[in-house]
């Protein structure tokens, strides 16, 4: 029976049965079948950025969290598995014949997805193919060799001369070992070869880009001011990359009204305020605080002394405050 690649190892099963939440109810919340996110908890199945996202929101989870680390007990079963898939296919020539399949393809200038097409396979089938993970049935040999415009005699000989010939030894060690490391967001060299890319990092960095961290929420008369990102949000369009970036709920009293309830001011911590901005302001230097550091912050309109120097004005009740950081406030969204 054919074997299944591991293309995104993840702690989604973990944080689940953590959260007490059965498959089932995951299923419904992300509106997709019970075998697609079995799948998607073992790591078979791939994602786009808007699933992974939902299920991070769903969980009540960060995104880092979703990737697994070295620290991660479910590393370990990872390696093990991965481990025990090569070596299945080891001396079942599946190594050989895939990454024969990938030269002929690379000397013809097809993409993946292209010669998927031509051979009448899923993109996903084919790529399997290519890594030597799933093995090549007898009907699917004429069409698979007739893609690149040989015989199923020519398809085997070409490969055959090719491994003869060492030009394969390479690709199938550099396959290797993409495929048996741990995926890890903040490591370049790790994860999976997908379409000449590194799928997990690249899904990584693409939903990463559409984060924005919610660092503070109302507490009394001012706002809880925590830097870290165990709370975040999607970034409006305008905002997107740009990690100088963070969100705040504010305390809409405080600003007399003029900021709705049920929104989020997102503030650029690169971008000093001046007289006239709408700032958040709190009596610390921004850049020496710690993850785990809980300050007071309020939102306030920034004016200028007699002396030119800058203070915040708070409308109810009227507060004047002079802050050792303040950072301008870029865009105000209401839910």
């Amino acid at each position: 029976m054919a074997q299944e690649e591991i293309i995104f190892p993840n702690n989604i099963r973990t944080i689940r049965l953590n959260n007490g939440m059965k498959m089932t109810e995951l299923a419904r919340k992300t509106g997709l079948s019970l075998s697609a996110v079995s799948k998607i908890e073992k790591g078979v199945r791939r994602l786009n950025q808007k699933q992974l996202l939902n299920i991070c929101n769903i969980l009540g989870c960060k995104l880092s969290d979703i990737f697994i680390k070295e620290s991660d007990a479910v590393a370990d079963k990872w390696q093990t598995e991965i481990k025990r898939r090569l070596n299945d296919n080891e001396h079942g020539g599946l190594k050989v014949f895939g990454s024969g399949l990938r030269k002929i393809r690379q000397l013809q200038g097809k993409t993946i997805a292209q010669a998927a097409k031509d051979a009448g396979m899923t993109l996903s089938v084919y790529h399997k193919i290519e890594i030597g993970q799933r093995e090549i049935y007898k009907n699917e040999v004429e069409p698979l060799a007739k893609s690149f415009a040989l015989s199923a005699e020519g398809m085997f000989d070409k490969i055959a001369n090719l491994y003869k010939s060492g030009e394969l030894t390479k690709q199938i060690n550099k396959v290797k070992e993409r495929v048996k490391s741990v995926l890890i967001p903040d490591n370049p060299v790790s994860g999976i070869d997908m379409h000449d890319g590194l799928y997990g990092a690249k899904l990584y960095d693409s939903a990463r880009r559409k984060l924005v961290p919610v660092f503070g929420s109302p507490a009394g008369r001012a706002i809880s001011f925590k830097r870290n990102d165990k709370v975040m949000i999607v970034a409006p369009a305008s905002l997107e990359g740009r990690k100088s970036i963070y969100a705040v709920i504010p305390n809409s009293k405080r600003t007399g009204g003029f900021i709705p309830e049920k929104s989020y001011v997102f503030v650029d911590a690169m971008q000093p305020a001046n007289a006239g901005d709408l700032a958040l302001c709190f009596d610390a230097d921004f850049a020496k605080l710690g993850a785990e550091d809980v300050i007071n912050a309020q939102l306030a309109i920034i004016h200028a002394d007699a002396k030119g120097k800058l203070y915040g004005a708070i409308v109810d009740p009227q507060e004047k405050i002079y802050a050792k950081t303040m950072h301008r406030v870029v865009l105000i969204l209401t839910e």
